[in-house]
C-alpha cells in the first residue's frame, strides 16, 4: 500500500493511493497515518480494504491536491550521518565505526512539495536525499535478524542541512539539521511488504535540473536492519518514529567548489518505487 496524508497544512486527512494514482479517503478507518494506524494489525485491516469502495478524493496528488508529510504526529525523527562511505569521503570525514546518530526536531517536518526556507543568517543550506524508515511496532533491544519486522514502511526524506550552523557554530550537528522546513517526508509511505529489499533502492536528487546525487542503498555502511537494532539499544522505538538513514555522495558541501541552495532554486528528488518530491527554495 501507499499511504498518505492530504489537505491543508495542519489539517491533513488520511488516505491511500489507488492503482490508478488517485487518492482514496481513509477517515472512516483510521484517524491519521500515525501511531496506532501503523501497527501490523491495523495495516492488515487497511490492506484488506478494496480501494475502489473508499471515497474518491478530488484532485491530482502533487498537482492540485496538496500532500502533507506521509506520517503524522511523529514522535522521534532520528537521523544517521555519514552512512555512505563515498559521502563520508566527500565530507572529509572518516567512515564511522558505529552509526552516527543525531536528531531533527519534529517542527522541521513538512510535506513533500512544500517550500524549503533558508533560515535567516544562513549561508550554506544543502540538500540530502535519504531513505526514510517508519517504525510500526514498539521495540527495545531488537535482534538484527528480526529488525525489519518492526518496520511499517519506507518513504523519501530530504535531510536539508545548514552546513555553517551544523559544522562551524560549535556543539553538535542538531542546530543545522532541525530548522523549519528541513524535513520533507513523502509523498507516501510505502508499506514494507512492497519493498522486499531496502538495500537495493536507487535514490537521486537534482537542483534546477542538474543531477547531483545518484546512488543506491546497497552502498550503505550500516543497513536498515542494523540501524533499527542499533537504535533500539538506546531508546524504545515506537510506531510512527522516522529514521532517516543517510545520504549518498553529491551534496552541495562536496562539490568543488561547494554549491549551496539559494532562493528560487528548484529541488527534485526521489527513490525508485517510493515516489518523488519537488520543492521550491525561498528565503525564510
Amino acid at each position: 500500500m501507499k499511504l498518505l496524508r492530504y489537505g491543508p497544512s495542519g489539517a491533513e486527512r488520511p488516505g491511500l493511493l489507488d492503482a490508478e494514482g488517485r487518492v482514496r479517503d481513509l477517515c472512516a478507518h483510521v484517524a491519521d497515518i500515525a501511531g496506532p494506524a501503523l501497527l501490523p494489525e491495523t495495516l492488515a485491516l487497511l490492506r484488506a480494504l478494496d480501494p475502489h469502495t473508499l471515497p474518491l478524493v478530488s484532485g491530482q496528488p502533487q498537482a492540485d491536491l496538496r500532500l502533507g508529510p506521509c506520517v503524522g504526529q511523529v514522535g522521534k525523527f532520528i537521523c544517521i550521518g555519514l552512512n555512505y562511505a563515498d559521502h563520508a569521503a566527500e565530507s572529509g570525514m572518516p567512515i564511522p565505526a558505529e552509526p552516527v546518530v543525531f536528531g531533527k526536531w519534529t517542527s522541521a517536518i513538512v510535506g513533500p512539495d512544500d517550500d524549503i526556507e533558508i533560515p535567516r543568517g544562513a549561508t550554506k543550506t544543502d540538500w540530502e536525499v535519504e531513505l526514510g524508515v517508519v517504525i510500526g511496532r514498539y521495540g527495545r533491544y531488537i535482534d538484527e535478524a528480526d529488525a525489519l519486522s518492526y518496520v511499517a514502511g519506507y518513504c523519501v526524506v530530504n535531510d536539508v542541512s545548514e552546513r555553517e550552523f551544523q559544522l562551524e557554530r560549535g556543539g553538535q550537528w542538531d542546530k543545522g539539521k532541525g530548522c523549519d522546513t528541513f524535513g520533507p517526508l513523502g509523498p507516501w509511505l510505502v508499506t514494507a511488504d512492497e519493498v522486499p529489499d531496502p538495500q537495493n533502492l536507487r535514490l537521486w536528487l537534482e537542483v534546477d535540473g542538474r543531477r547531483y546525487q545518484d546512488g543506491n542503498t546497497k552502498t550503505m555502511v550500516f543497513g536498515v536492519a542494523h540501524l533499527v537494532s542499533y537504535l533500539s539499544r538506546f531508546m524504545t522505538l515506537q510506531p510512527g518514529d522516522v529514521i532517516s538513514t543517510g545520504t549518498p555522495p553529491g551534496v552541495g558541501l562536496g562539490q568543488k567548489p561547494p554549491v549551496y541552495l539559494a532562493p528560487g532554486n528548484r529541488i527534485r528528488l526521489g527513490i525508485d518505487g517510493l515516489g518523488i518530491q519537488c520543492q521550491r527554495v525561498v528565503q525564510g
